[in-house]
């Protein structure tokens, strides 16, 4: 295991980065034509009640297992597939929120056993809600991340996004600040050879007011970004926010909102050069939000559902995400509950790899599971 510790001082110091057939004889006798009729009726009644029983589930969870607990909260998940090994990011720490928030790296060559390679770590910092991508040209890995100074658990008073390369997913360089300050960028995806993420403002007078607002940021190499819509979305509070590009050329937004008077999730559209966008409020709160495109051409999308189910609780849950219309249609609840959500996700051999928290055992912790979809 590699433990990287780095003082990176004041945050003014940092660099400024741009660039999915019966036949029935008749009856000759009054009963027997009354009893081949009630027959009749009674097949034909129980017909639908066959074939809800025997019909395929639109998703089903083929397995899932714990692979980290070892820090008193472990929280926060991403997943990439990377020279044919897995890779899984998740913040460790005292709490939810706490100051000493570390990033945690795990890497398994079959997804069933998993050992440590890196912590990467600032002193004076709470690096939170790491995620993990494979860069275009050469391969390489990136993390980005957010650092906060806070005291306790009190909200920050400053906060920056950060970035660390790897050639192996062993050995992390030198980790760099990025972006704006206050600016949290949650998440880069890479499209057509250009990383595109989403900052929210997350300033202390913002975070007190839940006033959010974005910015889509556009990179070339990970380390210096520009911005392409400095407005991106304002309404109600926006936060956290995943891109993807579709297979329709289209690139979608799937942004979180937690502001009043409503937060339900919206979904954003827009072609290139991605200046203009469209919204569809999805209708359903929607926390730590991710989403890909599987090879059938459906989306899917993973987070946390709150009032859910029958008995209205929190969990988090797979669901099929209809961009057209603007819906968003729960298929699978997960294995969670309480403080849970934040997944990765990985289309593999025909399944769906979802990396995720959780606290329905009591211990928040890290899973793993595969869904058939």
């Amino acid at each position: 295991m590699r433990q990287i510790s780095f003082n990176p001082g004041s945050v003014n110091r940092r660099r400024k980065l741009l660039t999915q057939t019966v036949e029935t004889t008749p009856a000759t006798r009054y009963n027997q034509r009354v009893n081949s009729k009630h027959l009749l009726a009674c097949l034909l009644a129980a017909l639908p009640v066959v074939a809800a029983d025997t019909a395929a589930p639109a998703a089903r969870l083929v397995e899932h297992r714990k692979i980290w607990d070892a820090a008193p909260h472990n929280a926060f998940t991403d997943l990439v597939r990377f020279k044919d090994r897995w890779y899984c990011v998740f913040r460790e720490g005292n709490g939810h929120v706490s100051p000493d928030g570390a990033v945690r790296v795990l890497t398994s060559d079959s997804g069933y056993w998993w050992e440590s390679t890196a912590r990467i770590e600032m002193p004076g910092f709470d690096l939170r809600d790491p995620k993990i991508s494979v860069m275009p040209g050469t391969p390489r890995l990136m993390i980005l991340g957010g650092a906060t100074v806070r005291e306790g658990n009190k909200p920050a008073t400053e906060s920056q996004s950060f970035v660390a390369l790897s050639d192996d997913g062993k050995k992390w360089g030198k980790v760099f600040w990025v972006g704006p300050t206050n600016q949290w960028l949650w998440r880069v995806t890479w499209h057509r050879n250009n990383g595109l993420g989403v900052a929210y403002d997350v300033s202390p007078e913002s975070r007190t007011a839940k006033k959010y607002g974005t910015t889509l940021l556009l990179t070339k190499n990970g380390l210096d970004y520009d911005t392409l819509v400095e407005n991106l979305y304002t309404e109600n509070g926006p936060t956290e926010a995943t891109l993807r590009g579709g297979t329709d050329g289209a690139l979608y937004c799937l942004q979180r909102r937690d502001g009043k008077p409503s937060n339900t999730a919206v979904l954003g559209a827009s072609k290139f050069p991605y200046d203009s966008w469209e919204w569809k409020d999805l209708g359903k709160y929607f926390g730590g939000p991710n989403f890909i495109q599987i090879p059938d051409g459906r989306w899917i999308a993973v987070g946390r559902l709150q009032n859910h189910g029958a008995d209205k609780k929190t969990k988090t849950v797979v669901c099929e995400l209809d961009v057209a219309k603007g819906e968003l249609t729960p298929l699978l609840d997960l294995p969670s509950g309480g403080d849970s959500s934040y997944p990765g996700l990985v289309w593999h051999e025909n399944l769906l790899w979802v990396s995720y928290y959780s606290s329905h055992e009591g211990k928040t912790a890290i899973y793993l599971a595969r869904v058939k979809l």
